[in-house]
């Protein structure tokens, strides 16, 4: 009799943690990216609890999948040419978007890009831009209005670039009049002579929070995600975000499904719930960036709508451009980005 309850008991424990398990999903984002209230209010709902971690890099995040074969989180958010990259390698996962009761929110001219025809490993969550701020207090912002001022000897040591080999190499290309997505060997060696200029000036590389250099006045002037540019207006007014003459860079965060995910009916339920109109919105608001979810556009205050940090208009977007999966040519960039960062 004591050994059929203890294996009752077992039994009952392992339905318990198994349910427990159930009741989790793993999601693997950008830092600062999802606000503590809609994390909570999903909980609340669904009883659902979300294992958040965090990355500041799309090399870093698809170093950790592919290492783990797809395996270890449930949600993701590449950016647009990493979700072409990462579905090619079959680390994600194909979306049943009959899951997605609030898919027919999203906006029809953010959808099926070429990064993902048919939105069949992704579905856009923000979208944005890359462009300069200026602390207006310190620098007139008329001195900053191309990627080419950055280059100016005033602002030596006043300058922070994104820790973003894509990012930083696409700026380059474009003050030399080159496509920011260039496999050209040649094009792409000179933009790196160009960087290994500018070197010098640069105080600080940082892709996690770079808004923080700015407010604490450790720089002054450089590269920004224009959702960072607009938290730092919120503190101090003098921040002023700026599209490049030679054209921003756009980009667009998407949420994904890995291959070998566990909770996959829950990363479907949280997808399902970051599509809500009124979730969209808060999320918009909060972290700065643009929703690509239509109906959530609608509800936004006016001034968050017409603020041009945030929803562009199409003279702000001259020239503006994707970045594009450059297949094995990655390799030359990183190589090049070693030796500038290190100073070789």
């Amino acid at each position: 009799m004591k050994k059929f309850l203890l294996v009752m008991f077992l039994l009952l424990a392992m339905s318990s943690f198994a349910a427990a398990e159930d009741k989790v999903i793993y999601f693997y984002n950008w830092s600062e990216y999802l606000p503590e209230a809609v994390m909570k209010q999903f909980t609340d709902e669904t009883g659902i609890k979300i294992i958040y971690t965090t990355y500041d890099s799309n090399e870093a995040l698809y170093a950790k999948i592919k290492l783990l074969g797809g395996e270890g989180y449930d949600l993701v958010v590449p950016s647009t040419y990493y979700v072409n990259k990462m579905s090619k390698e079959g680390l994600l996962s194909k979306l049943d978007l009959t899951k997605l009761t609030n898919f027919k929110n999203l906006d029809p001219q953010q959808l099926n890009k070429p990064f993902d025809p048919g939105n069949q490993f992704s579905i856009p969550y923000l979208w944005g831009s890359t462009g300069i701020i200026v602390n207006s207090a310190q620098i007139d912002p008329a001195k900053a209005v191309s990627w080419a001022d950055l280059w100016k000897p005033e602002f030596k040591g006043k300058i922070l670039l994104l820790n973003d080999v894509r990012d930083v190499f696409f700026m380059a290309l474009r003050t030399l009049g080159y496509s920011g997505n260039s496999t050209n060997p040649e094009e792409i060696k000179k933009a790196y002579e160009k960087l290994a200029l500018l070197a010098p000036s640069v105080r600080v590389f940082n892709s996690d929070t770079p808004r923080i250099p700015y407010i604490s006045g450790e720089v002054s002037v450089g590269m920004i995600w224009n959702g960072e540019a607009f938290m730092a207006a919120q503190e101090n007014k003098n921040f002023k975000y700026i599209y490049p003459k030679e054209g921003a860079i756009l980009w667009m965060d998407n949420l994904s499904i890995p291959k070998k995910a566990k909770n996959v009916e829950n990363a479907y339920k949280l997808m399902d719930f970051l599509l809500r109109p009124e979730i969209a919105k808060t999320i918009s608001e909060e972290i700065g960036y643009a929703s690509p979810n239509r109906e959530a556009v609608k509800l936004l205050d006016k001034k968050v709508r017409e603020n041009r940090t945030i929803y562009p208009n199409q003279k702000d977007l001259a020239n503006a451009d994707f970045q594009v999966d450059i297949g094995e040519t990655i390799t030359m960039y990183e190589n090049y980005w070693e030796k500038l960062k290190t100073g070789r």
